[in-house]
């Protein structure tokens, strides 16, 4: 066994973009058995072993995870099965984002293990769930505080945001004036903590105010607050996670661009399509722009206050020739994205753990030792440990990412 092709799931969620408009869906289309509904939004397609999306060997009902069970030191490397109990350390998805999801962060192994222990029909696992998206197309996101002094400035600009901070704002001004970097976090938790708790009917009515103010035509990928507030708002009437516009950076993404996601840090996807890799975890604490249930004590108890410009949230890849190496500050995975010039080949490295090579653009091969496999928008492999691959492009430019852990 060297590589698998995989059927991944997909799913549908509201939020997702619909018909072939997604991503997910172009990608899932490439397995006979799905059927594409241009009216039905596909929002994820699932690569690994998460029982909640597990993906299958392609062409069969045997799920990657059996395949995995039945010798875990074949299928992950002896180093990683015996680091992550014989279990794929990571889950490797395809997003494609028409409305928001929702304000979130993701807890720490402490704080997962705790809430999956309280409430196991909520927090469905004990781990943890660091992430990192690569944008494919232009992609919009909301990713930890801003400068403070940013949000001081949008709390005199906009009086809606302070009417529902109004027994907060006076001290957090003050603290982000001249405050200690203690008293600062303090703060920007009491601001935060009354903006997420304000009572519905106040929310509803700033947020009328705000947008009678601020109505106007926005360009799709327009982030300025006016537009953001507009876009959010239409999504997702009534919410408070519109204000937090003010509150959270927000990032404009260019196709390859990435960011990290540590434990217990807010963010929120606005529009696009985009890789994700995280840790083997469902667990998400939400606080708004959701249908779904909202844990707004504990979000605001778990997050850790750091504030800073948009650019420290974003991931530099190293580049080694064809590849990009896209490599956060967590054990359980790194990607790397390939790009082939036509007519030339690049090799991916035999690494000593498990690796999943999703096909994003072009047509080509996937050369391993005697088997020559098909690559072309969607297809899906599993590479076991020790196994040499070629990535060779015929006559349009490859594009590959691929999931490992070592």
């Amino acid at each position: 066994m060297t590589a698998l092709r995989l059927a991944c799931s997909v799913n549908s969620y509201h939020w997702g973009k619909h018909g072939l408009d997604s991503k997910a869906a172009q990608f899932a289309a490439t397995n006979p058995d799905v059927t594409i509904d241009a009216n039905q939004p596909y929002a994820e397609l699932w690569m690994g072993t998460h029982p909640s999306g597990p993906s299958r060997v392609f062409g069969t009902d045997t799920e990657l995870a059996a395949v995995i069970d039945e010798n875990p030191g074949a299928a992950l490397g002896a180093s990683v099965s015996q680091r992550y109990d014989g279990k794929l350390p990571f889950l490797f998805k395809v997003l494609s984002i028409e409305k928001a999801l929702s304000i979130q962060a993701h807890p720490d192994k402490q704080l997962a293990k705790l809430l999956h222990t309280e409430r196991p029909n909520v927090y469905k696992d004990g781990n943890h769930k660091p992430e990192m998206s690569i944008a494919l197309t232009n992609f919009i996101a909301m990713s930890g505080f801003r400068p403070l002094d940013q949000i001081s400035g949008f709390l005199d600009t906009y009086p809606e945001f302070r009417a529902l901070t109004a027994n907060s704002a006076a001290e957090f001004q003050r603290a982000a004036a001249t405050g200690n970097d203690q008293e600062r976090r303090a703060a920007l938790k009491q601001l935060f903590s009354e903006l997420m708790n304000a009572r519905p009917e106040d929310v509803q009515l700033q947020l009328d105010t705000l947008l009678a103010r601020v109505r106007g035509e926005y360009a799709e990928l327009d982030v300025s607050e006016p537009a953001l507030v507009q876009r959010l708002s239409a999504e997702y009437p009534g919410d408070v996670g519109v204000f937090c516009v003010f509150m959270l950076n927000v990032l404009k993404l260019q196709p390859g661009d990435a960011f990290y996601m540590g434990p217990n840090d807010p963010h929120a996807y606005v529009f696009g399509d985009c890789v994700e890799c995280m840790a083997t975890s469902d667990n998400v604490v939400r606080a708004g722009l959701t249908p779904k249930l909202r844990d707004v004590p504990v979000l605001v108890d778990m997050l850790t206050y750091d504030y800073g410009l948009p650019a420290h949230k974003l991931l530099q890849p190293r580049v080694d020739g064809a590849h990009a190496i896209y490599d956060p500050p967590i054990d359980e995975f790194t990607v790397v994205r390939s790009r082939v010039a036509v007519g030339q080949s690049a090799a991916l490295p035999a690494l000593q753990g498990p690796q999943i090579v999703l096909v994003a653009e072009g047509q080509g091969q996937l050369v391993t030792g005697d088997e020559t496999l098909p690559l072309s928008p969607g297809l899906v492999y599993f590479v076991c440990p020790g196994t040499q691959c070629t990535l060779t492009a015929a006559d349009s430019a490859l594009v590959t990412y691929t999931a490992h852990c070592l």
